[in-house]
């Protein structure tokens, strides 16, 4: 009787945790290859002046730079120094003593997608090629859950994420590269042409035009989950185009901060959606010339950062400080946030407790 009654009474305190979870549904968004640099201490004075990089300097110094540390990252994103600080948390400020980290040893971008959504920083994910990810991730995971089959989809600016995230088991709508937007409603005709006949100034489906696809599925479907990932950031820094770069990190926040209104304005996501922003890999800082370039050779390129925002998120603004946190972590944070226990047959670490934790 004294067992059953301890299993009760734990039962009870289970649901009652569960009801105190106010998060139903889970926005993620990437921004490729962005350098935690530039997040925490905005524009980078050796780079913006450097003609090889920056073509037109006056213009980026006018629009970006500041003397003052805190002033120059808020002219960059707005959006995470304003709503996200003074609501969420921001992790990856290594002046700070606060590192998050790939586990995965190639700090490109597959691995590190990989590594996100699967929890598994696996050793045999080690290209860029389309070849189909044999292990699960935490989106089909979720889509396999009560109440959220088929409300679980990806838009993303890179046409390998089919692939990353093997739509074809995971059943789970991924909208990639230059995808037509096969629905019936108008505005997706609209995008079809706008994505089609846009100028490329790099060869991928432009950030904004993943965006709206992204953004117009929301208004229309209701997904519960949503991923939206953008690429021209390090489309941009291959390049070696320093002020095309900022332009499209200042973009990327200015799309999120829509989104978030968006989720904002809508009954079915007020108080009740966690936004979590992050990247999936770092890169060089040590030697300038490599801000170009990452992977295993270039210092500093496994590096990267996290942010968070929700009803379940306590405020934490900028997090100095505490343990090294890694991208492995982010898949069984991303269902903790939901309720769920992500134990795929692959290993994988605990969540981030400081974003989980009630």
């Amino acid at each position: 009787m004294k067992y059953i009654a301890a299993v009760l009474f734990l039962g009870i305190i289970c649901q009652t945790v569960s009801a105190q979870r106010k998060t139903e549904n889970l926005v993620i968004v990437t921004l490729d290859g962005m350098r935690w640099q530039e997040v925490f201490k905005g524009a980078d004075s050796a780079i913006i002046v450097n003609k090889k990089f920056t073509g037109d300097s006056e213009s980026v110094i006018k629009k970006f730079w500041s003397n003052d540390i805190h002033e120059r990252r808020k002219k960059l994103f707005p959006f995470l120094w304003t709503t996200i600080e003074s609501e969420g948390q921001l992790y990856g400020n290594r002046i700070k003593d606060c590192y998050v980290n790939n586990a995965n040893p190639y700090w490109f971008s597959y691995p590190g997608y990989n590594e996100i959504f699967t929890g598994y920083p696996d050793t045999a994910v080690n290209s860029n090629d389309t070849i189909r990810n044999k292990n699960v991730n935490v989106l089909e995971f979720i889509n396999k859950q009560k109440g959220y089959a088929g409300k679980v989809a990806a838009f993303a600016t890179w046409d390998c994420f089919p692939y990353i995230l093997n739509k074809w088991r995971s059943n789970i709508y991924v909208n990639a590269g230059v995808d037509s937007l096969q629905f019936n409603a108008p505005e997706f005709s609209l995008l079809n042409d706008l994505q089609f006949l846009s100028a490329k100034p790099v060869d991928v489906r432009l950030d904004v035009n993943t965006y709206l696809a992204g953004k117009t599925y929301l208004k229309t479907y209701r997904p519960k989950v949503l991923y939206i990932a953008f690429d021209e950031t390090d489309d941009f820094a291959h390049a070696g185009m320093y002020d095309q770069y900022l332009k499209s990190a200042h973009a990327g926040d200015a799309m999120i901060a829509d989104l978030w209104k968006t989720l904002q304005s809508m009954p079915e996501y007020k108080d009740k959606t966690t936004l979590i922003i992050t990247c999936d890999h770092g890169r060089g800082d040590a030697n300038k010339n490599e801000w170009t370039s990452h992977g295993e050779k270039i210092a500093d390129a496994g590096q990267i950062w996290i942010a968070a925002i929700g009803p379940d998120i306590k405020h934490r603004g900028e997090v100095a400080g505490g343990d090294t946190l890694f991208q492995a972590q982010l898949a069984t944070t991303f269902a903790a946030l939901l309720g769920f226990d992500f134990k795929p047959d692959h290993p994988v670490m605990k969540p981030i407790d400081q974003i989980t934790s009630k």
